[in-house]
């Protein structure tokens, strides 16, 4: 039976899923500020309330070993990834998760086709993959900054300006073809404003704990603001199906993105609706063999199934 909590979920995140077909215009169509209504002091309670979601969802989800979940996670420096990793993730079994982050594209990287990295990253049936920053830099940064399309090796008859339309094709192919055999995707871009941007690059230069996390080269970015915008608009236009849609999440509040990434992630998990593993007859007459020896061998005085004893409500026992 499904949670009844995915109705509530499922609202919060409706107004930031962006409709398989439409076109959209990100500075006009989402705002980085939207905070659905919600005050911050109600929202560390929401995310609580999502992490013991996850956490209750992943333990399923590892258990019955047979979908996996990829999250992508999106966006420009300072949007926040890192830590709406660390904040969403907080209560999960990290042995069922990985976060993999690609940076510039090695040598050998290079050497294949532009998912192959990717493609060596996607978790195992049970597991939850997040990628900080994922296949969608290929039509990002690669656009923005055609250098890196070069360095790409590609024929010579495939690098006309159909490329990012045919790449479009190719990533919404891949992504079909993940979520048939069970691995879902969920996209989450983290919607960040250049003045929220600009305040962040400060703090990260007044902080000097934080001096790690900013270089000249973030800052040089901004000057490509304009031509970001457009190829996050033509992204999420072109890749939002029904089978991996789009969820832009307002950054400008990361306790707000926070909630939302959550909301998103449980959601998915939630429609899983992963179950515990049933076991057979045979097995639980062994099971009721092993109890019975274990019951014998408490000391005297203690209890014969301590457990048992504390939670006396906690379901029928099969004896």
């Amino acid at each position: 039976m499904a949670d009844p909590r995915s109705q509530r979920i499922a609202s919060l995140i409706e107004p930031l899923r962006v409709t398989p077909g439409s076109r959209v215009d990100l500075s006009g169509d989402f705002d980085p500020r939207y905070k659905g209504g919600l005050k911050k002091s109600r929202g560390v309670e929401l995310l609580g309330t999502g992490v013991e979601l996850l956490a209750e969802y992943q333990e399923r989800l590892a258990a019955q070993d047979t979908y996996g979940v990829l999250l992508c996670l999106q966006g420009l420096d300072a949007g926040g990834k890192d830590g709406t990793i660390r904040h969403v993730m907080s209560g999960v079994n990290p042995q069922g998760v990985k976060v993999s982050s690609f940076k510039v594209p090695s040598a050998e990287e290079l050497d294949h086709d532009y998912l192959w990295r990717y493609a060596a990253r996607l978790p195992s049936r049970g597991e939850i993959a997040i990628f900080n920053r994922s296949h969608y830099e290929e039509v990002l940064v690669v656009r923005v900054h055609p250098e890196n399309l070069e360095r790409q090796k590609l024929p010579e008859h495939t690098r006309g300006p159909d490329i990012w339309d045919r790449r479009y094709g190719e990533i919404n192919d891949w992504e079909r073809y993940l979520t048939d055999n069970g691995f879902k995707v969920v996209k989450v871009f983290l919607n960040l404003s250049k003045e929220e941007q600009r305040v962040r690059f400060l703090k990260r230069i007044d902080r000097p704990e934080k001096n790690w996390k900013f270089s000249a080269a973030d800052a040089r970015e901004r000057g490509y603001w304009d031509d970001y915008q457009r190829a996050f608009s033509e992204m999420l236009s072109a890749t939002s199906t029904a089978w991996a849609p789009w969820y832009v999440v307002p950054a400008d509040r990361k306790w707000f993105a926070r909630i939302c990434t959550a909301a998103v992630l449980a959601h998915v998990l939630m429609d899983i609706d992963p179950q515990y593993p049933t076991v057979s007859k045979e097995a639980r007459k062994a099971l009721r063999a092993a109890r019975r020896d274990l019951e014998a061998e408490a000391p005297k005085g203690a209890a014969a199934d301590p457990y048992a004893a504390a939670h006396p409500h906690a379901g029928k026992r099969d004896r």
